[in-house]
């Protein structure tokens, strides 16, 4: 792997990591609806100004329908999901709970015969889920119902990302990475236009929650989903899947220090146990990847 190739990959974590307390800041005050759809229009603004900018064409009329499934499970879905949660759980919960996305992946591949279910990634379906358990068991968080369904929203989200990867690789055949991620948000867009209207009514915004959903935005759903499709293109699919190691520690940190989230011992058990199953389905092994500039 190139040194470029590893620091996109860590600068993907981090972000992607900020991205679990920002939504912890900007959810109460705007609702999770109106989060989604701001931050999908913003998105939209920032890749169709890009791609004009650079005379990029825009997908042909007949790739917009696998477009738009990709934009319901990348962006529509596991955004309002993720937005509901962070109602209710720390931003660390949430980022480490990100981290089944590759077991999801891995099991739509095999559903879809892209790759084998082998006993060894069964185990590591089997060790994630144990992970997600523990996790909210024994973490800080007094466990209610509303904190259970929090937490399986979370996984539903992550789910998303997970079976959308499938059609994300996909698309990085068949598109450029820039028009394909622009038209992404711009039917996400379109499909949450009226649920965000909807609910504009009842939110409350604030500085900090306007300044959190133009990062979100702007940054981790703009420029980051291109970054992400050009490198999916460019390194191998074990590889890119490396950066949801890192997300978790980068979520729980960013909480812990801006949001003053509690982190305790018992949380690791389960955070480790969601690590090891993830290296068990993606097969990846940081020992096999040497740096080259």
């Amino acid at each position: 792997m190139h040194t470029r190739h590893f620091l996109q990959l860590i600068a993907l974590s981090a972000l992607w990591g900020a991205s679990f307390p920002l939504l912890r800041i900007a959810s109460p005050a705007l609702g999770p609806w109106l989060v989604a759809g701001l931050r999908c229009v913003l998105a939209a603004v920032v890749l169709v100004t890009l791609l004009h900018g650079l005379r990029g064409r825009w997908p042909k009329r007949q790739a917009w329908p696998g477009l738009t499934l990709l934009a319901l499970a990348t962006a529509v879905a596991p955004f309002v999901l993720y937005n509901w949660a962070a109602l209710i759980i720390p931003a660390g919960y949430s980022a480490v709970l990100n981290a089944t996305a590759p077991l999801f992946g891995v099991l739509g591949a095999a559903a879809v015969r892209e790759e084998r279910l082998t006993g060894r990634r069964l185990l590591g379906c089997a060790l994630g889920f144990a992970g997600v358990a523990l996790l909210v068991q024994l973490g800080p968080v007094t466990v209610t119902p509303q904190v259970v369904l929090a937490a399986l929203a979370c996984v539903a989200a992550a789910g998303c990302y997970g079976f959308g990867a499938i059609f994300m690789r996909r698309a990085t055949l068949a598109h450029e990475a820039l028009p394909a991620s622009a038209a992404v948000h711009v039917a996400a867009t379109l499909m949450l236009v009226i649920p965000a209207g909807l609910a504009a009514p009842a939110a409350h915004p604030t500085p900090g929650a306007l300044m959190a959903v133009a990062m979100l935005g702007i940054v981790t759903s703009g420029f980051m989903y291109w970054v992400s499709m050009r490198l999916m293109r460019e390194i191998a699919a074990s590889a890119a899947t490396s950066s949801a190691f890192m997300i978790p520690l980068f979520g729980v940190t960013w909480g812990a220090l801006f949001l003053g989230e509690t982190v305790t011992l018992a949380m690791l058990p389960g955070c480790l146990l969601i690590l090891a199953a993830t290296a068990l389905v993606t097969g990846f092994n940081p020992f096999r990847h040497q740096l080259s500039n």
